[in-house]
């Protein structure tokens, strides 16, 4: 009986050494497949190709944009320079054509003359005058004995006659100019009104 008891417990004892042997199984690791991580690398590679692409055209526009704002500038300056040089010769040549009228006005005040030889000489500058504005391009605007226009003259009075056609200008106050078809300041007239002759 004892015999018994002692071969069991000797089965117990070997079958629990056993039991603490015995190797846990080993946890099952499930791993990428080697397929998909090559995918997510070339798709990595790809974006990172295409963010250089963008990056590098990117910078060919500021660069561009750069050079044509530069482009600009230099234009602009030029421009204005031109226009400047433009206006100057104009006003040099202009200037030059009016230099011999002031040197007549010089000159007629510098000499004793009579009234009449004075007037004269006025008047022959006044001619001069009109030739020099002429070849400019300025030309008078006809008033007297004309009907009045109120895109070329200014009418400061009103006279009531009969014996002239209603709105024909009868006088000039200050002469008016054009410069070739251009306004350069209205005349100023005295016009007449007839009451007889009264348009609807």
């Amino acid at each position: 009986m004892r015999h018994d008891e002692a071969s069991k417990s000797a089965k117990t004892a070997n079958h629990t050494k056993n039991e603490k042997e015995t190797p846990a199984p080993t946890p099952v690791v499930e791993t990428a497949e080697p397929e998909a991580a090559t995918a997510t690398t070339v798709d990595g590679t790809a974006a990172q190709v295409e963010l250089e692409r963008v990056q590098a055209e990117r910078d060919q526009l500021f660069d561009r944009l750069a050079r044509l704002q530069a482009e600009f500038d230099n234009y602009r300056k030029r421009e204005t320079r031109e226009r400047a040089d433009y206006r100057d010769y104009a006003l040099i040549n202009t200037v030059e054509q009016f230099l011999p009228v002031l040197d007549n006005f010089q000159l007629a005040l510098s000499t004793q003359s009579t009234a009449e030889q004075l007037r004269s000489g006025v008047e022959l500058i006044v001619r001069q005058m009109g030739e020099v504005l002429r070849s400019l391009g300025v030309q008078p605007i006809p008033t007297v004995d004309t009907q009045f226009d109120p895109r070329v003259h200014e009418a400061i009075e009103m006279v009531e006659r009969d014996d002239l056609p209603d709105h024909q200008v009868m006088d000039e106050v200050r002469r008016g100019y054009t410069l070739r078809e251009r306004l350069l300041r209205p005349a100023l007239v005295r016009v007449a009104t007839n009451p007889k002759q009264k348009t609807a």
